[in-house]
């Protein structure tokens, strides 16, 4: 694959984005071109900052975005709006289903030869009854999906319809997705090592996929470069109960794990607490109805097609990325919890 292709990347400041920036810079890519709101934070890229053509812009500007995918050959769409808090459910819905079907319009009418898509598995379909999910399974609507899910669903909708109107398109459905990063940020799981750190004392009851954030990266460039198109892929390295992932980060960081069971009349009493404390203070609720319920569920993800897909791909044990995050997080606790990432 020729390495001076002009790369398009939407959500390059965020996680998953940073990790894949500078994954493409490893690889030897010398056009790179990010999108960045006038207020995005610079920090996970600070570093190759310098390396990359920038252009201020918002999926939801239609302007800004036809001028930033000016000239585009692959185009990488990974800016989304992650929240699991209900006041933000609009907001989610304008970015991840309308950013998305502006990124897909754009795409289809400057002719660019492939699109990534970043997904999520709460986009993918389940019900109560069913345990291990993959990509076949089908969206049910109802109240076990997320605000977040339904509006990653809707916008993988519209990638299938750019894909039915000729655009060569392919669509990643990440697992949780662990390593360094911010780590007081409510939206990434950074946030997990800070709360275990903290004495996290309540452990949920489910479990759930987990996946290295540079397996993601590395991943979406391996099929961007690949002849695939019009598929989706479930990226997850292991199938996990949160106890097991809880234990381990605790063990890294030389805390005392998390030992109460959440049981039902526990974790409905702690987010209405949650809820009654943030309409009090004015603040956002650190635990919210969907995630209570959802960490007392189980959903396994089959992540096999991934791996059939391309050549020599393999994921990183989940108990390697915890002790390497959990190291850089000790070390970034020293400094008053400076984001960071993960060397590849």
């Amino acid at each position: 694959m020729p390495k001076d292709k002009q790369i398009f990347i939407t959500g390059a400041t965020g996680f998953v984005g940073s990790y894949l920036l500078r994954h493409l810079l490893r690889q030897g890519y010398t056009k790179v071109r990010a999108l960045r709101r006038k207020n995005s934070s610079m920090a996970l890229v600070i570093e190759v900052k310098d390396r990359v053509e920038w252009v201020e812009g918002d999926v939801l500007d239609l302007a800004s975005l036809e001028d930033a995918m000016a000239g585009a050959q692959q185009v990488y769409h990974s800016a989304a709006v992650v929240s699991f808090h209900g006041a933000d459910a609009q907001r989610m819905k304008e970015v991840n289903q309308q950013g998305t079907a502006n990124v897909v319009n754009i795409a289809l009418d400057k002719g660019i030869e492939k699109l990534v898509h970043v997904s999520s598995i709460a986009a993918l379909g389940r019900s109560k009854d069913q345990q291990l999910i993959t990509e076949k399974s089908k969206w049910q609507i109802g109240k076990i999906n997320s605000a977040y899910g339904f509006s990653k669903h809707l916008s993988e909708m519209e990638v299938w319809r750019g894909i039915a109107e000729g655009l060569p398109a392919v669509i990643v459905n990440p697992s949780n997705v662990l390593g360094s990063g911010y780590w007081r940020d409510r939206t990434s799981t950074g946030q997990l090592f800070y709360k275990i750190w903290k004495g996290l004392r309540f452990m949920p009851t489910g479990g759930t996929g987990f996946v290295d954030v540079r397996d993601v990266a590395r991943f979406m460039v391996s099929l961007m470069e690949s002849d695939v198109t019009g598929e989706r892929y479930i990226l997850s390295g292991e199938n996990l109960p949160f106890k097991t992932v809880f234990d381990e980060i605790a063990k890294v960081l030389n805390v005392p794990p998390p030992s109460i069971s959440v049981n039902a009349f526990m974790r409905e009493t702690v987010w209405r607490t949650a809820w009654l404390l943030a309409k009090l203070t004015a603040g956002t609720p650190l635990i919210t109805k969907e995630t209570a319920r959802t960490s007392s569920r189980t959903y396994f993800y089959d992540a096999g097609k991934s791996l059939q897909t391309i050549p020599g791909f393999g994921y990183t044990p989940i108990a390697q990325t915890i002790e390497q995050t959990g190291w850089q997080f000790l070390e970034c606790a020293k400094r008053d919890f400076q984001p960071t990432v993960l060397e590849f």
